[in-house]
């Protein structure tokens, strides 16, 4: 309830779903109306009638039927509500609702100063502050322009500390994250790529994205496999405006330029199957890397029968190359830090030194699942998934996987927090966090959580022989 509340006081109309104005002609007959209204799946309209502007809704089709003229000769502005009642987009969500109460009605005209902007319904309305993230959807699934989606996009990040203020889990969180970006994405790639493409090629995210593991926005990390023998001339221009796009929506671009506008990263399915090839048995040291950023990947639009060909093929290829799943393993104890400093640092409580989340904790117990994953042929993409299979297959032992995805999810919600603290602040949010900055009840379960990692390591030294680099 205390949720529902803080976001009728504190949200603007111009936040909820608006839906945009369709109007008709006040001589159009009953008919005609209801047979636009049934094609354009929406239950009102409004009428313009000279200089009047009033609206119909399928309410009104009860004083319709009891007129004396037959519906298809009776001009909609007899049955029309021309005393609308209206209010400005920036005004508080709570004012809206005190106006259907007042004047019970289940609409309002919502204007622009004296603009039209569209209508706001009572349903949508109440969906809004019950739950945000299906208007943010539907706003995401009818933006008509690259503009409307930019606005959706921002709105993501407000549902993010909207949950995490709430309480809502870590793993929650991610989740519907993920999904709203799926859906921007795709939206965006369907304004941008003609349908030729589309139906030709596979859009793939990647990394945390991937994963189904992201929150906040980060560098962006995508790709695009193409058809075998699609030539259109145009892949270029619009994968450029795909990538110039999400990053005016607040999605950096990768610094390691893993995103579909490099060569690398823009193939057809038999150049990207040679590059899998090149990464498992080539010298390049960055192939193992790059094969764990691909293994991630996961298809927001177009046919994802080509990245489930290019997933058949990795798993054909890597049969029976134990030294290979040593090496693409090995990153996961990179940022080892067995003296035990982070212990006691998370034990001064004054310490200022930073401890990075990820590096110590969150990618290791990532990337080690990952390799197990991989080595054992689990497509699961979330971390906590994978872990499940590899329970099942025997791999892990049910407690460790337990306590890894108990240290994720702490580790995850941890950064968060301190994440929006630094963007209130104006800062850049990172991985870092001093010992510090940490609460009690912060400290102690990041110090057990880091413990378990600790142990998983150990797991993965004796399960890939990485003593033996």
């Amino acid at each position: 309830m205390q949720r529902e509340m803080l976001s009728l006081v504190t949200s603007r109309i111009s936040d909820a779903y608006i839906r945009k104005p369709f109007y008709v002609e006040g001589a159009t007959d009953l008919v005609s109306v209801c047979r636009q209204l049934s094609a354009q799946s929406l239950t009102h309209a409004l009428v313009r009638d000279g200089e009047r502007l009033g609206i119909f809704t399928t309410t009104d089709l009860r004083d319709a039927l009891l007129h004396r003229q037959p519906p298809d000769q009776l001009p909609v502005r007899a049955v029309t509500n021309f005393n609308i009642v209206s209010a400005q987009a920036d005004a508080e969500l709570f004012e809206a609702l005190t106006l259907m109460l007042r004047h019970r009605v289940h609409r309002l005209l919502v204007l622009d100063g004296d603009t039209v902007v569209g209508v706001l319904s009572q349903l949508d309305l109440v969906s809004f502050v019950a739950q945000h993230s299906h208007i943010l959807a539907l706003q995401i699934d009818e933006a008509g322009s690259v503009a409307e989606l930019k606005q959706a996009a921002a709105r993501i990040d407000e549902q993010v500390q909207l949950m995490h203020s709430g309480g809502a889990r870590i793993d929650r969180i991610s989740r519907l994250v993920c999904g709203l970006n799926a859906r921007l994405f795709a939206r965006l790639w369907a304004l941008l790529a003609p349908p030729e493409l589309v139906a030709g090629s596979c859009l793939v995210v990647m990394g945390s994205e991937g994963r189904g593991e992201q929150i906040l926005k980060t560098d962006q990390d995508n790709a695009l496999i193409l058809r075998d023998g699609l030539d259109l001339p145009m892949v270029g221009e619009v994968t450029r405006r795909f990538n110039a796009a999400l990053a005016e929506f607040g999605y950096p671009p990768c610094p390691g330029g893993i995103m579909l506008t490099e060569p690398l990263w823009q193939q057809s399915v038999a150049g990207f199957r040679e590059t899998l090839r090149g990464w498992m048995y080539g010298a390049d040291p960055m192939g193992p890397m790059r094969l764990a950023i691909f293994f991630d990947a996961a298809s927001v639009a177009g046919d994802a029968s080509l990245l489930a060909d290019l997933r058949d093929y990795l798993d054909r290829i890597l049969v029976g190359n134990d030294s290979f799943f040593t090496r693409f393993a090995a990153p996961a104890d990179q940022f080892a830090d067995d003296s035990g400093s982070w212990w006691a640092r998370l034990t001064a409580r004054r310490d200022e030194q930073p401890l990075d989340l990820k590096k110590l904790g969150v990618f290791p117990i990532v990337h080690g699942v990952r390799a197990l994953a991989l080595q054992h042929h689990v497509r699961a993409q979330g971390t906590s998934t994978r872990l499940a299979r590899l329970v099942a297959l025997g791999v892990v032992d049910a407690a460790l996987a337990r306590d890894l995805g108990d240290a994720l999810q702490l580790l995850m919600a941890v950064r968060l927090t301190h994440q929006l603290q630094q963007r209130e602040k104006g800062l850049q949010p990172g991985n870092e966090v001093r010992a510090s900055d940490l609460g009690l009840l912060e400290r102690d379960p990041l110090r057990d959580s880091l413990a378990i990692v600790r142990r998983f390591r150990q797991f993965l030294h004796q399960h890939f022989r990485l003593d033996t680099l």
